[in-house]
């Protein structure tokens, strides 16, 4: 009896939820947005070119880190290494009705969710299409004596709307992280309880392990 409680104290069970060509893609897309953000503001706003590093300079890191953004997204869904990357953008492109019920009612509607909740799912659609489209915009504004006057005026519009809204999701972003420590965790270990993924994810069957209290598989 003692042997059978400690061998439960002991173990846990844990699901894959994010490899770790899911988490590399996360974690650098995460660090080139926030050095989108950070250098984006004195570029919209003059008056802060100075106050930490010279105009030219904030200029060439807001370049650059905006041609490299596509590249994590694109070489996580290339190749072998891919493969779960690809799976679960099928996932977060698959939506049921009761899933756009959730979404327009803000959550009050109650679903058995899959792997990804609605608000999951709009979130990672609007980060690749604001990828796509800050891509497409900066471009246009960086080489503008290539395009016509009219593109370049709605590359600005389009630009700066999606920078708001970048802002706003990554806020939103950051604090329903801290709020969902579980789930936050997942996406620096991989790994979730398994009974977490029953509650939050009850559609979702990934396959189980067990694992000990250091985190490393177990016979079961």
């Amino acid at each position: 009896m003692t042997t059978t409680s400690t061998s439960r104290v002991q173990t846990a069970v844990r699901v894959m939820r994010f490899d770790r060509v899911q988490r590399s893609a996360h974690w650098l897309n995460a660090v080139m947005f926030l050095t989108l953000m950070f250098t984006a503001i004195p570029l919209y706003f003059g008056s802060f070119f100075g106050v930490v590093f010279e105009r030219h300079t904030i200029q060439m890191v807001h370049l650059w880190t905006g041609l490299l953004l596509p590249v994590p997204l694109i070489v996580s869904l290339l190749g072998p290494w891919g493969r779960n990357m690809r799976s679960d953008w099928r996932r977060v492109n698959r939506w049921t009705r009761a899933e756009i019920r959730w979404l327009r009612t803000l959550g009050r509607e109650v679903i058995r969710a899959d792997k990804f909740n609605p608000g999951q799912k709009a979130n990672a659609i609007f980060t690749a299409a604001s990828i796509v489209v800050l891509f497409v915009t900066g471009y246009i504004l960086q080489w503008f004596r290539f395009f016509p006057v009219s593109w370049r005026e709605g590359a600005t519009v389009t630009h700066d709307l999606f920078a708001f809204g970048v802002f706003a999701a990554v806020a939103g972003h950051v604090v329903l992280a801290l709020s969902h420590p579980a789930s936050m965790r997942s996406m620096i270990t991989g790994r979730i309880d398994a009974a977490w993924a029953a509650r939050h994810a009850g559609a979702w069957t990934p396959e189980p392990e067990v694992l000990d209290q250091a985190g490393s598989p177990t016979a079961q």
